[in-house]
């Protein structure tokens, strides 16, 4: 009797766990509360990254620009939201309109046709907010290919102006259900959280901008040593925590994907860091923290349009391939002469276009499997996922670089971009902001 009495206590207690789970991962309304939590965790894991950008921008320019520099980082939170309230979520997540170069809906206007809507367990708000820090950190990203060299209210419309006309319309393209290269073959062009669409899009305008608008004044003669590494280093660090809300929240999930992308994440990062530390040492005989900072973000872009679709042996290998380019690419730049200031082509335009094709040759057999069984001769080879691929990636520079052009010099000759030359050797600091970064401290 006293064993029956435990047992029925026992099955009594567990009926209640299970229920009182059940009750908790909903709230009534159709949200699921995990899910929930972790995409709410995931959103701000990757504002995080924005103030991480700016420290990482900020210590690698010179004293009289730190503080210019980081606003470039800050002002994108503000601009950016705005207009992503406004109509930039409708124009990347609505029905396609003109053909599909965007999307858009009257009811998205300002958000108001989301105020109540769920989907997948996740309330549309929490979605809408989620994918608005991407249209934040995209501009951002642009802005180390100018640093130290273009006015702030210049940088300000152009990265409005980019928003509209080259971030809304990529995103559209690569992640709205009915954009042209997510259906473009038998499972879409892989881009999981921002190859394509994020680093791509930004480092290559970031090319355009740095060749259209001129090297620094000095460059390369004048030494233009960082101001603060320490603070690149914490901005360093921070990215790769935030990284991990920008590749495992991409999956809109909490479970096993999640999981997935959060490994793949972490070890693409550590292979970058360590393989850039690596060449360094034997190409100039010292292991750099700058450096090491740059592997971690060569290898954290390259696993973000592969992080869903590849093992934790494809991010490694993806870590290393992508550091080791991203070096060379650094070479060139200055074999070749243009400034592009903190490398935000050499870093994340090769860094994404380096993910976002050689993810093709690590992804996980059960992924195509199942791209294969959505085609009508059930067979999809990863030759055909390249070809995806890469017609996404040529897709996406060409636009981006033509759009870039047509901004760059819409506000160069309008209201003016580059900074005077007054101006760029006072700093940015005093001469926009009328503050100094450092005390009273203006050293060149």
């Amino acid at each position: 009797m006293e064993v029956f009495k435990r047992r029925t206590f026992l099955i009594t207690v567990l009926l209640l766990l299970i229920f009182a789970g059940n009750t908790l991962a909903s709230d009534g309304n159709g949200v699921d509360t995990g899910i929930t939590a972790w995409m709410l965790t995931s959103t701000a894991l990757v504002l995080l990254m924005i103030p991480g950008l700016a420290m990482f921008y900020g210590g690698l320019v010179r004293t009289k620009n730190v503080l210019g520099t980081m606003m470039h980082s800050f002002a994108a939170m503000g601009i950016m939201t705005v207009l992503w309230v406004i109509f930039g979520y409708g124009m990347c997540f609505g029905p396609n309109t003109l053909g599909g170069w965007f999307g858009w809906s009257n009811d998205l206007l300002f958000l108001r046709g989301i105020d109540t809507e769920v989907n997948n367990g996740v309330p549309d708000y929490v979605f809408s907010m989620f994918q608005g820090k991407f249209a934040i950190i995209t501009p951002a990203l642009i802005a180390g290919a100018f640093a130290e060299r273009v006015s702030f209210k210049g940088y300000a419309i152009f990265i409005a102006l980019w928003g509209i006309l080259v971030y809304n319309p990529l995103c559209h393209w690569v992640w709205a259900e009915d954009g042209f290269l997510f259906n473009m073959g038998a499972n879409g062009a892989i881009d999981f959280a921002g190859g394509t669409v994020v680093h791509i899009s930004a480092g290559i305008s970031g090319l355009v901008a740095a060749i259209y608008l001129g090297a620094r004044r000095g460059y390369p003669k004048t030494s233009m040593p960082p101001s603060n590494l320490v603070l690149t280093m914490i901005g360093a660090g921070l990215l790769w925590v935030g990284w991990f809300g920008f590749n495992a929240g991409s999956s809109v999930n909490s479970g096993l994907d999640t999981a997935q992308a959060l490994t793949a994440t972490q070890a693409a990062a550590a292979a970058g860091a360590i393989t850039w530390m690596i060449i360094e040492s034997f190409h100039q005989g010292k292991a750099t923290a700058l450096g090491f900072a740059s592997g971690i973000l060569a290898g954290l872009v390259a696993v973000t349009p592969a992080a869903g679709v590849v093992q934790p042996s494809g991010a490694l290998a993806l870590g290393v391939i992508a550091a080791s380019l991203c070096y060379i690419a650094i070479l060139i730049k200055n074999k070749l002469g243009y400034d592009d200031s903190l490398d935000a082509f050499g870093v994340h335009g090769v860094g994404g276009i380096t993910g976002a094709i050689m993810l093709s040759f690590f992804i996980r057999k059960s992924w195509m499997i199942e791209a294969a069984s959505l085609t009508e001769s059930g067979t999809w080879t990863i030759m055909q996922q390249l070809g995806v691929q890469v017609a996404a990636v040529l897709i996406s520079i060409v636009y981006a670089a033509v759009l870039t052009l047509i901004i760059m010099i819409v506000v160069d000759k309008t209201i003016g971009f580059r900074s005077p030359a007054k101006n760029e050797m006072q700093g940015l600091d005093a001469s926009y902001h009328g503050e100094h970064g450092y005390g009273m401290l203006n050293a060149s």
